[in-house]
């Protein structure tokens, strides 16, 4: 799940946590599409 915040653009994951209830930071960056690339590295590396 990608945001836009001020800073930037942030990537989330896609399941809660379920302790706190809340998606996990993973990572901000300065363009969506970087966003977008690191979610792919990310579920490539889940499945990998």
């Amino acid at each position: 799940m990608i945001r836009k915040l001020k800073s930037g653009w942030r990537l989330y994951s896609r399941k809660k946590d379920p302790k706190t209830g809340k998606r996990r930071n993973l990572g901000t960056f300065e363009t969506r599409a970087a966003a977008e690339k690191h979610e792919r590295e990310v579920q490539y590396f889940k499945r990998h």
